[in-house]
């Protein structure tokens, strides 16, 4: 005689372990996407921190590539606080010359650029809102600057004479030393000259800090391209 088996289902107990162990791999699973995505986050905002700053550093190279003489007025000019030059328009010539700007304000190195000027009068006036931009910008100049990347610090030197001097002291001092037979009108004018003058290099030192995709000390130098190339 053949006896049959009545079809077994599932224990309560059972399917509460197996609902478990499925909630489980559902968190585990979870956790290893959404530490993807954080991963992959964290890389693409470090891959635009270095983007950026290459692309302020190539922008700081084409700036001095571009520098263009518009004696009396100066074509470079470091203060302390901002770089402001005056360069070519690259993309229309015809439409004037361009006052540019750079300094540190906020945690941030920025750019600066006013629209293209035709006249000496227009040139002096950029030339001073570049500075009180550096300083305290309105709205209006707060619209043509460009953050570049965070910066902690940041220094400029001189290359002339065939040594890197400070642009605020080293160079004027040592050619007025040089020539104390300099009266007064004199000096004053060697001095004017000395902070016109376009060097024969530039050097930046950027200090990035900690946190940041690049950080510690970044030096950039620029060579005019005039120069004999000594070093």
């Amino acid at each position: 005689m053949r006896i049959r088996r009545r079809n077994r289902g599932f224990t309560l107990v059972e399917l509460l372990v197996a609902l478990f162990a499925m909630a489980l791999l559902a968190v585990m699973s979870w956790r290893g996407l959404d530490g993807m995505t954080r991963a992959q986050a964290s890389t693409a905002a470090r891959a635009d921190e270095v983007l950026s700053l290459q692309v302020g550093l190539a922008q700081w190279s084409a700036d001095l590539d571009a520098i263009v003489d518009m004696t009396p007025a100066p074509a470079l000019d470091w203060n302390g606080r901002v770089l402001r030059l005056t360069r070519r328009d690259s993309i229309n010539p015809a439409s004037g010359v361009l006052v540019v700007a750079w300094t540190q304000r906020g945690g941030q190195w920025l750019r600066w650029q006013a629209p293209p000027v035709t006249t000496r009068g227009e040139l002096s006036r950029a030339w001073e809102r570049a500075d009180q931009w550096s300083q305290t910008p309105g709205d209006a100049e707060r619209r043509l600057e460009v953050a570049v990347t965070p910066l902690q610090e940041w220094q400029i030197f001189y290359y002339r004479s065939d040594a890197w001097t400070n642009p605020l002291s080293s160079d004027a001092v040592t050619q007025l030393i040089a020539t104390p037979e300099l009266k007064d009108p004199g000096r004053d004018m060697l001095k004017q000259n000395l902070n016109q003058s376009i060097p024969d290099g530039v050097r930046l030192v950027l200090l990035l800090p900690p946190g940041q995709a690049l950080a510690g000390r970044i030096v950039r130098d620029w060579v005019r391209p005039t120069h004999d190339g000594k070093s």
